[in-house]
Order: structure tokens, then sequence, then C-alpha cells
């Protein structure tokens, strides 16, 4: 795990050395163990390392091949790295370490671009042809790892973070992404397709990789799809379990130690209980937020469950002092605007962890693959409905109102069905902050009621949510665990546990109105009881709601709504964001997710007032 960042010279000219340092000090963080630089020509490579896997010098990047043809830097881990040297050393190569950088390096050399096809891991790499004077850069199958991008007609610059390209990008060559701002503040959704909130700043997108070739041309490729791929049939629970661990067993490689993020829900807790009961780690350390009991957000009664199997435990309290205190730091490190406070949830707990370990797991993903989220009921039931399974329809409604006491899959039914232009206008109404005219000249340009909302099937919005939501998850779950030099792994997101998972039946997914059915039943006798069978679904929530009432953060809003950021009432109708304030300050109303983008804006707007 590290970062990279690049210059190719489009122009032919000679790289200048000085650029790829800013942008390598911008992003030390990332890896304080080591740096290294690659510059040749009209090529300038730059690396920071965090050991993991052969943390001797073994391992330094940039790689040179044994026959000095490629050059590589490489962010990420493939944890079959092992399997993957034993076939490579059949095939004739040698090996001067045992990092998975090398076994990078000659997959490739070996294999070409269909080396891919053999990683199971997290990956953004480049790699530098001598030889052809060609540039080869793939990133993994679901975004796990970033991959930014800023090209005009003399430069290709690439990094792991935004802010590294900020530093170097002349701001009179960058300009909001007024359509990201707009999305963020209407559905809460940010990083699906290639866009940032920077106009010209660009992501490979997850699956893909690129070329440049020595005319200077770039190419991009979609190499994996997962539509194509989720056609591995039915598996029984038991099958799926075994699958799981073999996944979770293949993260525990490591050459430092490894720690797990606890939240207390059913994700994490299959991880620990694993790791302890199957694999028979008992010296493992966990790392969880907590806010005292019958705080919002706090998962406590839940975690307690867990010291069963955990001897180290550890927990961090985050307050609304601590984010007033740490949020110029927090807004920085993400590059852009986040929807919720959750993400400081888990920047805490990251600097927590760093105390104890250089590596977490937790359980990202599991909600996309297994209809996790509440919503997904609803996608279910448009499912029935429209192919007339009424019965089960029926039936699954009735088991739904009875466990859960609420209507709210069946409010997201209605939703669902609602053409997309209706869709687009009650969230409009739901968000009668944002100016009008602003509404006007960007709800045309939305795709993401079509993207994310317009699914036929369950199976289908699952594959939707991997290819158009999950993404600035994991984003933010990179940024925080970096910002803390912590690698952090995510076992739920094995690409074959989710190819086999995303291939399973219905009653897989939602059965008698519980969701994530095939792992509940997984898991019998291995994860608590009171954890297991426990159907609400919390997440890493925080109680910002009474955060946003503290008379400090009442100063820093009131100044914020009378002397915003410039282009701030661009986008937000001050007048009535202040009177939801209002109700919120006198318990009339949650307002909080709403009060947070306006605060998360406002910063990062003056962050940016070189380019408005």
């Amino acid at each position: 795990m590290c970062g990279i960042v690049g210059n190719i010279a489009l122009d032919n000219r000679v790289i200048d050395e000085y650029t790829i340092l800013k942008m390598m000090k911008k992003i030390e963080h990332r890896g304080p163990d080591d740096s290294g630089l690659f510059i040749e020509d009209s090529v300038g490579l730059g690396f920071v390392r965090l050991s993991i896997i052969d943390i001797s010098t073994a391992g330094h990047q940039p790689m040179i091949s044994s026959n000095n043809r490629f050059i590589l830097i490489f962010n990420g881990e493939v944890y079959n790295y092992i399997e993957l040297r034993e076939k490579l050393k059949k095939r004739g190569y040698h090996f001067r370490s045992d990092s998975d950088t090398e076994v990078v390096l000659n997959a490739y050399q070996e294999w070409g671009e269909e080396c891919l096809d053999r990683f199971n891991g997290m990956w953004a790499f480049v790699i530098y042809d001598r030889d052809r004077k060609e540039i080869f850069g793939a990133r993994d199958r679901f975004g796990i790892k970033p991959f930014y991008y800023y090209r005009d007609s003399n430069n290709f610059l690439f990094a792991s973070e935004i802010k590294a390209l900020r530093e170097v990008i002349d701001s009179r060559n960058l300009s909001i992404n007024e359509q990201a701002i707009f999305d963020y503040l209407l559905f809460n959704r940010t990083d699906y397709g290639d866009r940032t909130f920077y106009s010209e700043i660009y992501k490979v997108p997850h699956g893909h990789y690129f070329k440049i070739n020595s005319k200077k041309e770039f190419k991009l490729h979609k190499w994996y799809d997962l539509s194509s791929n989720c056609n591995r049939g039915n598996i029984d629970s038991k099958e799926y379990y075994e699958l799981l661990t073999s996944s979770i067993k293949l993260r525990m490689r490591s050459d430092v130690p490894v720690g797990v993020c606890l939240s207390g829900g059913l994700d994490s807790s299959t991880i620990i209980s694993t790791i302890s009961k199957r694999l028979n780690i008992k010296d493992i350390n966990s790392f969880s937020a907590i806010y005292g009991k019958g705080e919002k957000g706090d998962e406590s009664k839940f975690i307690d469950e867990m010291s069963l199997f955990l001897k180290n435990m550890h927990y961090t309290t985050p307050t609304a002092k601590s984010l007033f205190n740490d949020i110029k730091d927090m807004v920085e490190l993400l590059d852009e605007p986040v929807p919720t406070t959750s993400i400081y949830a888990q920047y805490k707990v990251m600097e927590l962890a760093k105390k104890y370990v250089t590596v977490t797991l937790d359980g990202q993903g599991a909600d996309e693959q297994l209809a996790g989220y509440p919503y997904f009921y609803g996608f279910y039931f448009k499912e029935l409905l429209t192919t007339l399974s009424l019965r089960t329809l029926f039936i699954e409604m009735l088991y739904y109102i009875k466990l859960h006491k609420s209507l709210y899959a069946i409010k997201t039914l209605i939703f669902f069905l609602l053409p997309n232009r209706l869709k687009l206008n009650l969230k409009g109404k739901n968000i009668s902050y944002i100016q009008s005219d602003f509404f006007k000249n960007h709800n045309g340009k939305n795709t993401l009621t079509d993207e994310l909302y317009s699914a036929k099937s369950l199976r289908e919005s699952l594959i939707r949510h991997f290819e158009y939501k999950l993404e600035h998850l994991l984003k933010w779950e990179d940024l925080n665990s970096m910002r803390f030099s912590i690698e952090s792994r995510v076992p739920f997101l094995d690409y074959r546990v989710v190819e086999q998972t995303l291939s399973l039946t219905n009653d897989n997914y939602i059965r008698k109105g519980v969701t994530k059915y095939i792992l509940r039943e997984s898991v019998k006798s291995i994860v608590p009881e009171k954890i297991r069978t426990r159907y609400d679904k919390v997440g890493f929530s925080t109680p910002e709601a009474d955060w946003f009432r503290e008379s400090f953060f009442r100063d820093m809003i009131f100044n914020i709504l009378e002397n915003p950021a410039k282009n701030f009432k661009k986008y937000i109708d001050t007048n009535k964001a202040k009177s939801l304030y209002a109700q919120h300050l006198n318990h009339k109303g949650d307002y909080s997710r709403d009060i947070w983008k306006w605060i998360n804006l406002n910063l990062w707007l003056e962050n940016n007032k070189d380019i408005l």
C-alpha cells in the first residue's frame, strides 16, 4: 500500500524532477517508510512506500525488471502473489524479493494486460516499457485503489490523490464540475463514472486499463465487466462461508500487525469471528467508535458481544468538539465534498488503529452484494410486482411489516415505480434549499435516476450499486486509512466472493423480510446470535444532529450562511437554509445531513477559491 504519482510529457520534453517531487511530498502520508523516483526523457514516476509485504529494501520502487526493460510503480496488494510467484518460477522467472510488487512486474512481462485477470486484490499501477516507449496503467475490478489523472496537450499527470495533482496544475486550467455538486446535494452521491468535482480531473474507471503509446496517444480500455461474470450458479450457505473464509485468510497475509475495524454489525463481526474461530488467531486487535449508551450511532451493546473473541478491543469517541477541531484537516484530506459525518467516525477509528497496527480489515462491500440497505426491499418488491409474482410479494411485504414495523419498503417501491422526471422533482422538493436556477440548469443533465434507481430486478440493482455507488465508500476508506499510514483491506470484495454472491437467487439476499439471508445462515454458531439476528441497519453513523446544536457549531453555521464562500449562494438558498437550521435548533426536525453538506461545501469552496 503506497502512493504513486507521475508525469508523461506528451510534447516529448524532458520531465522536470521538481514536479514529481512536489506531488510526492503532498501524499507522503501514504508512504512514510520509503520513497523513489524514476525520470527518463519524457517519463517521470514517483513513489512513496508503506511497507506491508517484504518490508526490506528489496521491495523498493520504482522497481526495475531484471532485464531493465520495465519500470513499475504499484499501489495496492495482490493477495495471491505467493501462488502466482510459483507459476512464474516454473516459467523461468527468478525473484530478488518476497514482495507482491515483483510478482506484478513479472506477471505483466509474461501475460501482458491479461495478468489483470489473474490478480486477486486491489491495485492501481503504472508500467513503463523502455523498449516500446509505452505506458501501461491499470485499476482493480471494483475501484478499491484510486487513480486520478489530468491531461492537456503537453502533460499526462496522474496520482493516487487529487491533492497531488492540484499541487502542480495551474489553477487557471481548472474549473468546478457543477453537475457533481448538484448530484452531491440532491442524491448524496459522488464518484460514479470517471468524473470528479473538477471538470478537468478524471479517474481511470474501475475495471479499466489505459495505454499511452510511443506517439503519446492515450487509449482507455475496459478489462473487467461485473455483469458478464455473475454466472457461477447457486451455492448453499456452507459453500458460501468457505469462500468468504478463503478471502479473509488471503487478506491476513502481512509482514506487519493486522487489526479489524469493528462496527457492531454483521459484516465486521463475521470477519472477526472467522479470524478467531476458523483461522485460530486469538490476538487480533479491534477498533471501534462509540458514543455512550443510548446515543445515536452507538453500537456498544453489539460491540461488547465480540469480547468473547477478542482480548484487545480499542475504542474512540468522536465528539462535536473533536469534529470541530479536525474539520479543516478532514475536508482537505478528502479532496472532494462528502455527504455525511460518518466518514469522520471512520477517520477517528483509523487514527486510533495507527497506534497498534499497520493493516486493517473491515466489512465494506457486503451491503452492496447482499442487499443490506433498507431500500433494496423496494427493488425486490418492484421485481416481484412487475413479474407478477404477487403471492411472493404479498408474503414478503407481510414479513417485512411484521419484522420492521415500518412502511419504508412500500414507499421505496412506489418511488422506484415513478418516471425519472417525477423522481427528480420529488427529490428536489425534499431538498428545498437548492437554488431554483441551479436546480433547473442541472436536473435535466442528471443520469443517476436512470443508472441507480431504474433497475428492473434486485440483482440488476446490486450490480448497478457496484458500478455507480460503491466507489465513493472505497475512496473515503482509502483516504481515511492512508491519512494515518494504514492499509485497509476489504474481504467481501474478493472478486470470487462478489461474482459468486451476485450469481445467487433472490431468496439468498432477502427472505421472510430479512436481508443478507445467506450470510446470516452461513455464520450460525460462528457469530453471536444477538448480532446475527439483528435486522436494523445503523452503519457508521454519528450523533450529528446534537453536534450541530452546540454553540461553537451554531456560530460556524450562522457565519457560513451569512458570509459564505464565493459561489456558495449560486447553489444554496441561504434564507431557506437559515429557516431549516432554526427548525433543527428548536428540535422541530433533523436536518443534520443537510447542515453537514452546507459546512463541507463551504469549506471546500474556500479551499478552491483560486479556481472560482
